[in-house]
């Protein structure tokens, strides 16, 4: 049953634009829609986050659908309901008269809900001669009809956040694992290299931990603690490739002790050594492509190329490189410079390299120069983006902690 009215609240409770707004789309109800009432309120429950709604305001939901007779929510069928505050009350496990208003009021915000009130604020209803019901008055339930897709629409991204973030701490567990036992592995076995400032460094992620909840924080810390991973794998690697290959000429317990293994702090991409590694110490041998990194990492350690995207945001890699070329030109970097970059390193990593001269402006003279000697870095198997990256938000990090 619709109506072509608006209906507004009884007594002292206000009307709002957003109320009539409501009344207007559930009046438009598609000729005919039903839906399942207890499948619309599981949906409901789902995406309470979203709502803005707790669990007693569901309680309440749940007790007005059962007075509701009909399993399916029908348009042009009366869809008004009009129990008490006593008989609500009861239904909602003897939720308390304030209480239950307070939720009612949250229910009717958010949309779930009208009010459709009688000229003395009861509720009740007026039937005809043959029984059936001309005129109620209580709670109109067609908002929960109209919104019938919506709010499915709703419990899937609940679902698939929760997804996600069930991921994200999976992973987390897992790398906070592997750094541990790396770190002991090499601190027992003797290996060369600051492991005390890599094991501070490992802590003070982990203490980050604590107070993260949010999907974006855990993400972000997931991010650092890959490239926590990678460096000590990195310079485990270094080592084992170093002994392999003077293992000829030179006793290995002599290259273990005359190592001079840099702290891994030291992650400024204009640095001599990367993550423990000296340039004879390649992370890669030359000609193989430089690992890239996920775009969302990349756009967390260098926010600042967003501003230059279409759009002002990055949502994939054409963005991220719509905005390079931007950046580039501002910074002075040659067209030709670039495009050597592109074809050493990739357009991918090129793009995240302008990225990460963009964050590190203040302190470069040069950043065509600059990325000219990356390229070239690049070129010889002795450049990776992991130690940039993980500079930059190590530095996010800080300056985060510092402003709260």
């Amino acid at each position: 049953m619709q109506t072509d009215r608006i209906a507004t609240p009884f007594g002292r409770r206000p009307m709002t634009l957003a109320l009539v707004k409501a009344q207007f789309e559930s009046a438009s109800i598609k000729k005919h829609k039903s839906a399942d009432k207890w499948k619309i309120y599981r949906d409901a429950c789902d995406a309470r986050t979203l709502l803005g709604l707790r669990d007693r305001a569901l309680a309440v939901l749940n007790a007005l659908l059962s007075f509701y007779p009909e399993t399916n929510l029908t348009e042009g069928a009366n869809l008004i309901v009009f129990p008490s505050n006593a008989q609500l009350s009861a239904r909602a496990n003897g939720i308390a008269g304030t209480t239950l208003r307070e939720n009612l009021a949250l229910l009717v915000e958010a949309g779930l809900i009208h009010r459709n009130d009688s000229p003395n604020g009861k509720r009740y209803a007026r039937k005809g001669r043959d029984g059936t019901i001309e005129t109620a008055f209580g709670f109109n339930l067609a908002p929960l009809l109209a919104r019938s897709e919506e709010l499915a629409i709703m419990a899937q991204r609940v679902a698939d956040e929760n997804q996600r973030l069930k991921v994200v701490k999976e992973k987390i567990t897992i790398e906070r694992r592997d750094i541990r036992k790396l770190i002991s592995a090499a601190i027992e076995e003797g290996a060369s290299g600051d492991w005390q400032r890599v094991e501070e460094q490992f802590i003070a992620v982990v203490s980050r931990l604590r107070n993260a909840r949010a999907a974006g924080d855990l993400a972000a810390l997931l991010d650092e603690l890959t490239l926590l991973r990678e460096g000590v794998v990195n310079m485990l690697e270094a080592q084992v490739l170093s002994a392999n290959s003077d293992a000829n000429g030179i006793e290995i317990r002599q290259h273990i002790q005359n190592s001079n293994t840099e702290p891994l702090n030291e992650l400024e991409p204009s640095s001599r050594n990367e993550l423990g590694r000296k340039p004879s110490q390649a992370p890669r041998r030359q000609g193989e492509p430089i690992k890239s990194f996920p775009l969302g990492m990349v756009v967390r350690a260098c926010p600042q190329i967003s501003d230059y995207a279409p759009g002002g945001r990055i949502d994939q890699w054409r963005d991220m490189m719509a905005a390079a070329v931007v950046v580039r030109s501002m910074l002075g970097v040659s067209p030709s410079a670039y495009q050597q970059a592109c074809e050493i390193m990739g357009p991918e990593n090129a793009a995240t390299v302008i990225a990460c001269i963009l964050e590190r402006g203040g302190h470069i003279n040069s950043a065509g120069g600059y990325l000219r000697d990356l390229t070239a870095r690049a070129e010889r198997g002795e450049f990776s983006l992991g130690p940039m990256l993980m500079a930059l938000m190590r530095g996010a990090a800080s300056a985060q902690g510092k402003s709260a």
